[in-house]
């Protein structure tokens, strides 16, 4: 597999077992998240599979995941 990085082709990214939340739109209006080897997640935009996948470490998802339930964000979903 070729190195992943940041904005690289979702597509390109070899083996990742993308997934949705159960609280995901019908329409297919949702974010997906894979798994990498290393412990790094994958994001990207269910609408554009191939498009570009961002990168993040553990800590940095689960300090979002964190900020979520603590509600910092929910002034967004307004």
């Amino acid at each position: 597999m070729d190195e992943i990085s940041n904005g690289m082709a979702a597509s390109a990214i070899e083996g990742a077992r993308w997934r949705k939340s159960a609280y995901s739109n019908p329409s297919g209006n949702c974010v997906e998240v894979a798994p990498l080897p290393g412990g790094d997640v994958a994001v990207r935009n269910s609408r554009h599979p191939a498009g570009p996948a961002l990168i993040y470490s553990r800590g940095e998802i689960a300090a979002f995941i964190q900020a979520a339930k603590n509600g910092d964000f929910d002034d967004l979903a307004l």
